[in-house]
């Protein structure tokens, strides 16, 4: 906050002390209010008894501007009890303290968080709203709030998790907040109203032994519970919570700096919460989706030192969720996130650097995507290393190697991110590393998870390298898992080309394009190939497109562009026209599709990049993007990452072109609706100062409304086809199998449903839309249960 130049900073020493003198030396309103909203922000409390001080401090200072300035700390105070969860205990103690003094106010504190609250859940703020309920909570134990105002609250929001015909993720949610309130007052409601919270965990414990978990098998990241179980995220609290009630509600970790106040607290009167009835189910409103709690390490993972608490110690939950608020605050700025992580409170009292990359790598992995940007996660996990170069290198090669031996049972979509992972964090350590120890799995079966990630990696490496720098840098029994050199393979030129088909065309378009040629007259050279279905075509029908057109033209102008990308998209601008021209059917597409990787097949990043560029200029169309991928002779690279990265991207045009759409129309209908009443659709009735903006009528929103129509029939039509193939090449397999009376469960069938499961949970907010469609159609009940029983982990995800 700003603060005025011409004082002196407040000291750590005087602070307090300046800000409580008289007030004829307080400076300008703005400036006091700056300097009260510091110390609020800035409070902290230790472990030492000096640092209590601050709060009876700050206290006394608060309680003497609160006549002038209450309203701006009721303000700043509500939102450090949200945006601040970390110092939770430290706010409400500061609290307790004020309504000892000024009961008033007390109760204005918290009228005002129970409107928060409820502003939360009606907006969906669902992380606002869970800090929100803690704080109350936390203020029973500060004796702002009645033990039993808190419990009907409790109780009140418990009331969803009974209602009929709404989604479980709104159940899951309302049981999960109350849950995770327990390690900070349980204690309190144990001795105070033991009975009643007893009746309460019952309540939860019906819920949750009838709740359904189809969805659990596609939000793992690892398909076995071997070595660590891999728990839905309420089942963990709900054995965490057990566990701190057996040992009757104490724990070791949160900080309760309102202990030391006890006697003067307890004196204090006490508020009770206003009825709160949770809002009821909208379609509209998006609840968190569940997920499974990540565990990679355990006590004997680690060194000798401190013990890392066990799964099921609400300890281990508490430690986590502190680690994932840092990250939070802190995720704009990476250096300023690792530094806070390495300056984890309590970080005398565990394995730091075990917990911080167990944290980093279950948001990194988190599915169906990880909270914030991968490369974040990448980057951070790089500052500590600079960090703590002697504690963080050797547990992060420890979690690698772990990874690495566990590949087989791994998610698929997590199989993509570690790899993306893994060859940044190479490509920052001069791609040195302990090839030899992965040395043996250069034997196992190519599509095997372990030789299959080295040979991804290093295809992912040569992106941020090149190709002679990859080879040396594995030793020479990794040979047949090496990348191919990234060449252009242009068949129009060369020992054997004059015998290819269209080699004449192919040299006259080369001196056309050399010399800059219009689109007009390359047109008329392409206009002279004769078309070769012609001689395969019956009777009088006339082939849609020319193959030999397009691969003489395709390949021509993508070998001069073939020097870097800028070239290529010089090229591809240049002759847009043609290609347009050209590529007017689907199968025209999937002709210049065929060409493009005949030309490109051993640089994957070329391919990747070539055909983004060409869905953005709208040369090709996504369900052609998707037929290609899917066909015959696609099938040797069905299982290569970037075919992935194609449909992936593929998918994501379509859905921003659709959410883009979307954003115009509710902007129009905005404008439509806040015109002023009686106003025409005349220009010439616009006031002179409305004129420079575009006026919206009726007529463009009905315009507007037929395009978004049309997209949404186009995203719909892409999933049909995407889902379909799958179904189509699933079921072939599987019966195949079950004729030759083989095991379907090969590495092949693995790569495929994972893929099946990244589709669907990776574009599930999309695909959502069209469930029934997909139902209907293609996901009936008589399809093989293998393939039917990922649709219905689909569904169950928003229950």
């Amino acid at each position: 906050m700003a603060m005025n130049s011409r004082r002196r900073p407040l000291d750590d020493d005087d602070s307090y002390e300046r800000l409580g003198k008289k007030r004829r030396k307080v400076p300008e309103n703005q400036d006091v209010e700056d300097r009260l909203g510091k110390l609020i922000v800035e409070i902290e409390v230790g472990e030492k008894n000096t640092s209590l001080g601050n709060l009876e401090g700050l206290t006394s200072v608060l309680e003497d501007y609160l006549g002038t300035y209450r309203a701006k700390v009721l303000r700043i105070l509500t939102d450090c009890a949200v945006k601040l969860p970390e110092k939770c205990t430290t706010y409400s103690t500061l609290v307790g303290l004020l309504n000892t003094k000024n009961y008033s106010f007390g109760g204005e504190f918290v009228e005002q968080m129970v409107r928060n609250l409820k502003d939360h859940l009606k907006s969906c703020n669902w992380n606002s709203a869970r800090y929100c309920l803690r704080f109350l909570a936390d203020l029973v134990n500060c004796h702002v709030i009645s033990a039993n105002s808190l419990l009907a609250l409790f109780d009140n929001l418990l009331d969803a998790v009974k209602e009929e015909e709404v989604p479980m993720v709104r159940k899951d949610w309302y049981a999960y907040a109350v849950l995770s309130c327990l390690p900070w007052v349980g204690r309190e409601l144990y001795e105070k109203k033991e009975h009643e919270l007893n009746m309460l965990l019952t309540t939860i414990e019906v819920y949750l032994n009838k709740r359904s978990k189809k969805h659990l098998a596609m939000l793992r990241v690892w398909s076995t519970d071997n070595p660590h179980p891999q728990e839905e995220y309420l089942d963990c609290l709900w054995a965490q919570i057990n566990r701190l009630r057996q040992d009757n509600w104490t724990e070791n970790h949160i900080p309760r700096p309102y202990l030391a106040y006890d006697s003067t607290l307890c004196e204090a009167l006490q508020h009770n919460i206003p009825a709160i009835i949770p809002p009821p189910h909208h379609p509209s409103y998006k609840y968190p989706m569940p997920w499974v709690v990540f565990r990679m390490f355990d006590y004997t993972d680690c060194p000798e030192g401190p013990i890392l608490p066990g799964a099921h110690a609400i300890e281990r939950y508490l430690i986590e969720e502190h680690l994932h608020q840092i990250i939070e605050l802190y995720h704009y700025e990476r250096k300023e996130c690792a530094q806070q992580l390495m300056n984890f409170p309590y970080k005398l009292n565990i394995p730091l650097e075990y917990c911080v990359i167990e944290v980093i790598f279950a948001e990194l992995l988190n599915l169906p995507s990880p909270r914030y940007i991968e490369i974040f996660y990448w980057s951070l996990l790089l500052e500590l290393c600079k960090l703590k170069p002697y504690t963080i290198p050797q547990a992060l090669a420890q979690a690698t190697e772990m990874f690495f031996f566990r590949l087989e049972n791994m998610n698929v979509a997590c199989f993509d991110r570690l790899v993306s992972w893994f060859s940044y964090h190479l490509s920052n350590f001069k791609f040195s590393f302990a090839w030899d120890d992965w040395e043996a799995s250069v034997k196992f079966h190519p599509e095997h998870p372990q030789p299959k990630f080295i040979r991804e990696v290093l295809l992912k490496t040569m992106r941020l390298s090149y190709h002679q720098r990859i080879c040396d840098m594995v030793p020479a029994s990794y040979a047949p898992l090496l990348p191919e050199k990234p060449e252009v393979q242009y068949k129009y030129c060369g020992e054997n080309s004059n015998s290819v088909e269209g080699i004449q065309f192919a040299q006259t378009l080369t001196t056309a394009i050399r010399q800059k040629s219009p689109n007009e007259q390359i047109i008329n050279i392409l206009k002279d190939i004769p078309n070769p279905l012609l001689m395969e075509a019956s009777g009088d029908i006339e082939p849609r497109f020319n193959p030999l057109q397009i691969d003489v033209f395709v390949q021509t102008l993508l070998f001069f562009g073939a020097k870097s990308f800028t070239h290529s998209f010089v090229a591809i601008n240049r002759y847009y026209e043609v290609l347009k021209w050209l590529a007017e059917s689907e199968e025209a597409q999937l002709s210049v599709l065929r060409s493009i990787f005949e030309l490109w097949k051993t640089h994957q990043q070329m391919l990747v990049v070539l055909i983004d560029k060409l869905l953005k200029n709208q040369i090709l169309d996504c369900s052609s993007v998707a037929n290609w991928i899917f066909s015959k002779e696609m099938s040797p690279e069905f299982t290569k990452l970037y075919i992935w990265e194609i449909l992936y991207l593929t998918i994501n045009k379509m859905s921003k072109h659709v959410n883009r759409l979307t954003k115009e129309l509710s902007e129009m209908r905005d404008k439509v609706m806040n015109r002023p009443p009686g106003s025409s659709d005349s220009e010439d009735e616009q006031p002179p100062q409305i004129k420079t903006e575009e006026k919206v009528t009726e007529e463009m929103v009905e315009r507007m409304e037929e395009k978004i129509e049309s997209a949404q029939g186009d995203q719909k039509n892409l999933f049909l086809i995407i889902f379909q193939r799958f179904i189509m090449i699933l079921g072939e397999h599987l019966v195949r199998c079950d004729t030759d009376g083989i095991p379907h469960e090969n590495y092949w069938y693995k790569w495929t449903i994972g893929r099946l499961q990244q589709v669907f949970l990776a574009h599930h907010d999309q695909v959502q839309k069209y469930s029934s469609t997909l139902e209907t159609l293609l996901f009936t009940q008589d399809l093989d249960p293998h393939i039917l029983d990922v649709f219905h982990q689909f569904l169950s995800l928003r229950g």
